[in-house]
């Protein structure tokens, strides 16, 4: 196990290493002089950027202070973020290069071509400049130290009248370089802060109705505030678990649920920026269930946390409500834990009555197939952020069921948010952060 953890870290690096390399080639040796201050910082920012993105990755496993993980993540990550969009940004001026530097090519030809030519000198006046001791070696350095100079501090040639001729295929392609790298910059920037700016505004509210066979009519119209995948860290704080409190209390729900992945820390250094979280009002109350990254953070004490904070843990349990039953079952990521702590849907649904209908909350939309067995009419879950970061959603995509949306399995339908915050980089792309009001309907309504 360990050999594979080495071997995979060590491929990770190598990748990382590489794309930097590409990304140096292209952005700061290709535009810049030799020597020159701009090859100077372009180089120590392509050494220095990718250790805080290691730094911040490894930062909390590694049982770094708190303070230093946050002072390392926001580089770190806002850093990963960008490289992934200035990556592709390059690869795509790869193929605008050489039609740019053709058409250059082209322009200045023809420009060359249409110049009307100069005419020569005549002879007797440099035979004067001779006799007067001006001397023709005299004149053609000054013509030198007139002769016009590009932007790469190289002297460009001239034509017979004295002015600068067409540029040279070198003065191109370092304009078609700079060209390119400008650009692709800009995209990578202005995607990241637009994707920034979508993650720390807070989520939008969607809400989505959903017809249940079993539904009574009396529970027609039920509201259920589905939110997952808040990722409190070194990044998103107590403003961003408040933004999302205020934006769950003014829909009014009738019961929240917390599918997941609430935290990246512990309890000691995140315990705070959860606070808010006891300030959720809904009639039936607020429930939660675990993901993958509480496991990674101390998951029992977390789970004691969030009942301190009057949220109701679904450990593999359930309880009746007015109409249907509502059932939580622990991430998959708990089958590794010693003891196990993974799910088990007979504790949860086994001995329930099919008769009535049943949601249950479970962080991972790949355990469906489970939910089906068990005759669950609507699963809530999150985990797959909807990609976060496009293109991450074809990624996504090859891990499960259903990325984002509601789809049908058998009689069962399967609701999958695109959770409320992100992990890793504070950026969403293609991907926008939600909490879900879904409203149950019945169909005898």
């Amino acid at each position: 196990m360990v050999v594979v953890f080495v071997l995979v870290a060590l491929m990770v690096l190598g990748l990382l290493g590489g794309v930097h390399w590409y990304l140096w080639r292209r952005l700061v040796r290709d535009t810049t002089a030799p020597g020159g201050w701009g090859r100077r910082v372009g180089t120590a920012a392509a050494v220095v950027l990718p250790l805080t993105t290691v730094g911040a990755l490894v930062g909390g496993r590694s049982g770094a202070p708190f303070a230093v993980e946050q002072a390392l993540a926001w580089p770190g990550y806002l850093w990963l973020a960008v490289l992934l969009y200035l990556t592709l940004a390059v690869l795509v001026g790869e193929a605008v290069r050489p039609l740019l530097g053709r058409w250059l090519a082209a322009r200045d030809a023809g420009r060359a071509a249409a110049a009307p030519s100069a005419p020569a000198p005549a002879s007797a006046p440099v035979a004067v400049l001779a006799a007067d001791g001006g001397g023709v070696a005299g004149d053609t350095a000054a013509s030198k130290d007139a002769r016009p100079i590009d932007e790469a501090g190289s002297e460009q040639p001239v034509g017979g009248d004295g002015t600068a001729a067409a540029p040279t295929a070198p003065t191109r392609r370092l304009f078609v370089a700079r060209s390119v790298a400008l650009a692709a910059s800009a995209a990578a920037l202005g995607t990241v802060g637009y994707g920034a700016y979508d993650v720390l505004n807070g989520p939008a509210l969607k809400r989505i109705r959903v017809p249940l066979a079993k539904l009574p009519r009396g529970a027609d119209g039920y509201r259920i505030a589905v939110v997952s995948d808040i990722h409190l860290g070194p990044i998103l704080g107590r403003a961003h678990t408040q933004r999302i409190v205020d934006t769950i209390n003014r829909a009014q729900p009738d019961l929240v649920a917390i599918v997941g992945d609430l935290v990246d820390g512990s309890v000691a250094d995140l315990g705070p920026a959860a606070e808010p979280l006891s300030r959720l009002r809904a009639r039936h109350g607020s429930y939660f269930v675990t993901g993958n990254h509480e496991y990674f953070s101390g998951a029992a004490e977390w789970v004691d946390h969030v009942r301190e904070l009057g949220v109701h843990p679904l450990e593999n349990a359930r309880v009746e409500l007015p109409g249907f039953d509502l059932a939580g079952v622990n991430d998959l990521a708990g089958e590794d834990q010693e003891p196990a702590q993974g799910p088990d849907y007979e504790r949860a649904l086994g001995d329930r009555d099919p008769a009535r209908a049943s949601v249950l909350l479970a962080h991972q939309p790949v355990v469906i197939h489970d939910a089906v067995r068990y005759g669950v009419d609507l699963q809530l879950s999150g985990h797959t952020h909807g990609g976060q970061l496009w293109p991450g959603n074809y990624v996504a995509e090859l891990a499960n069921p259903t990325v984002a949306g509601l789809e049908r399995y058998g009689d069962t339908q399967l609701y999958v948010t695109r959770g409320a915050g992100a992990w890793g980089p504070p950026v969403r792309v293609g991907a926008e952060s939600d909490i879900t009001i879904v409203t149950l309907a019945s169909k005898q309504a």
